[in-house]
């Protein structure tokens, strides 16, 4: 294929992702309030361990009402147009892999997509509860009235689910960085303890709260993944080694 030829066929990937992007996004403004009620759980599971508390989110402008909805367009749309978006990436870039690289772009896809997804639903039905009763917590430590904006909650909650699910992608990295033989589990070993401060180093960018709890919350679980990379890296390594003898 000719240079034109190729930006044609990236033009055509852009515009798939974007029109199923636009798609989801609208078909989550016809089911607002059933969507608006799904993003409500980890508030009200949180409210639920104080029994007597009632916490009503309201809006301190006349347009938050407004960014409450696009907040909720965006963060439902890119989650479930993700596999859609990466197949069409995968579909887009195969016919320039051999076939060696074909046989770890399916699974490199998937791994993706499910290492994302287990982000988002750990920040979901853990971190994102978590969050919020630490929050309770010291409001009533220090007697504050509870005056939460819609605007402010949507946007903690993309920012965890978005911000947890990329960072899960972590362990990928270093598989894929392996598996190009540009680190090796010598290396892996060897500075395990950085590893363990870039992790939580990360775990304080993401959380939104400083408390040592939620990032060692999502630090555990994150770390856990990076010895599972290194675990995936030997076996890459080995079976490298064993083919070339």
């Amino acid at each position: 294929m000719s240079f034109w030829e190729h930006l044609e066929e990236l033009r055509g990937t852009l515009i798939k992702s974007t029109v199923t992007f636009v798609l989801f996004a609208v078909l989550i403004g016809v089911f607002l309030k059933q969507f608006n009620h799904v993003l409500l759980w980890p508030l009200h599971t949180a409210v639920a361990h104080y029994p007597g508390l009632q916490i009503k989110l309201v809006t301190i402008s006349m347009l938050e009402v407004f960014t409450m909805i696009i907040q909720m367009c965006v963060l439902g749309a890119f989650t479930l147009s993700a596999p859609f978006i990466l197949f069409f990436i995968a579909q887009f870039v195969s016919p320039a892999l051999t076939e060696k690289e074909l046989k770890v772009v399916l699974p490199l896809c998937i791994s993706a997509l499910l290492l994302f997804l287990l982000g988002a639903s750990f920040s979901f039905f853990l971190l994102m509860p978590s969050t919020i009763r630490i929050a309770i917590e010291l409001n009533q430590t220090f007697d504050l009235e509870f005056m939460w904006t819609v605007g402010k909650y949507y946007g903690t909650l993309m920012w965890l689910v978005l911000g947890v699910g990329g960072t899960f992608e972590f362990p990928l990295i270093v598989v894929l960085l392996v598996w190009l033989g540009i680190l090796s589990t010598a290396t892996l070993r060897k500075y395990r303890r950085h590893a363990i401060v870039v992790i939580f180093v990360l775990a304080a960018i993401v959380t939104p709260t400083p408390d040592p709890i939620n990032q060692t919350l999502f630090a555990v679980p994150l770390y856990l993944l990076f010895e599972i990379a290194v675990l995936v890296s030997s076996q890459i390594e080995k079976k490298r080694a064993k083919n070339a003898a």
